[in-house]
């Protein structure tokens, strides 16, 4: 059979699954592998996998416009697996819901870090300024890490990327924290007296940034953050998912990460 790549539905935060489109064999709906995803460049790799998945399956990007439905669905067996996330915070997720999803591959390394709409130099950044920082414990402690790094704060030893705002022990520019949603973020960098903006590519691009434009990225990748292809426990090992993961790391796949995107991530894989 052809391979062939078809749309699903755009999910909305409080609305329901509908129908998606199938082929018009019936029997070739167990050959269909539906994979969740919420934005680019996540909903694009899904795209270009679908293009070098092996022949007589299909991907079926099931698009939402969230962070909570694309875990959602592949909890309650509404597709076979989501392209969204990092382990951290799908590990988060399953404590908070007793999900069992699982982190399979690993596809790439977005390229994060602070953005400030009025400094250009460290240095210049006044004291008593506010940080906005994401909302969620695992990208949080990530934000935490890299003004660390920077040696903008001093955090409890031995904490790395697992740290929270309680575990500053100095904060000498007497920084204000700002939490705000991943999703919003992007919105904070207009804010008044707000002079530093955690960001990921994805969602800077939309009020026109890039890493290039950031104060400063992350210096110390680390693995565990990287964008992964997840699973659930009960079908990690199904034959839907062994199709998908070939596709998902196929040498298609890494040519569009590195001639398209190289800009604002590292393939993983």
């Amino acid at each position: 059979m052809k391979k062939r790549f078809v749309l699903g539905l755009s999910v909305l935060a409080l609305g329901v699954l509908g129908a998606c489109g199938t082929s018009s064999d019936e029997a070739s709906e167990e050959k269909i592998i539906k994979v969740a995803s919420q934005t680019t460049p996540m909903t694009d790799v899904v795209k270009v996998a679908a293009e070098a998945v092996e022949d007589g399956w299909e991907i079926q990007l099931v698009q939402v416009n969230d962070n909570i439905q694309y875990n959602e669905l592949l909890n309650n067996d509404e597709v076979d697996a989501n392209f969204a996330q990092h382990e951290p915070y799908m590990q988060m997720y399953n404590e908070e819901k007793d999900a069992n999803l699982v982190a399979l591959d690993k596809i790439y390394n977005a390229k994060v870090g602070f953005y400030s709409k009025e400094y250009t130099d460290i240095n210049d950044i006044p004291e008593g300024t506010k940080v906005a920082l994401p909302n969620d414990v695992s990208n949080e402690g990530r934000a935490l890490a890299i003004l660390a790094e920077e040696g903008l704060i001093t955090l409890k030893e031995g904490v790395g990327v697992n740290g929270t705002l309680k575990d500053v022990t100095e904060n000498p520019k007497n920084f204000e924290w700002l939490s705000v949603d991943l999703l919003n973020l992007a919105e904070a960098y207009d804010e008044p007296n707000v002079s530093l903006v955690y960001n990921y590519p994805t969602y800077i691009a939309k009020i026109g940034l890039k890493p290039a434009d950031a104060l400063f990225l992350e210096k110390t990748i680390d693995d565990r953050f990287a964008i992964s292809l997840v699973a659930r426990e009960d079908n990690q090992d199904s034959e839907k998912i062994a199709v998908l993961r070939r596709a998902m790391t196929s040498d298609k796949v890494r040519e569009f990460l590195e001639n398209d995107h190289s800009d604002t991530l590292l393939p993983a894989f």
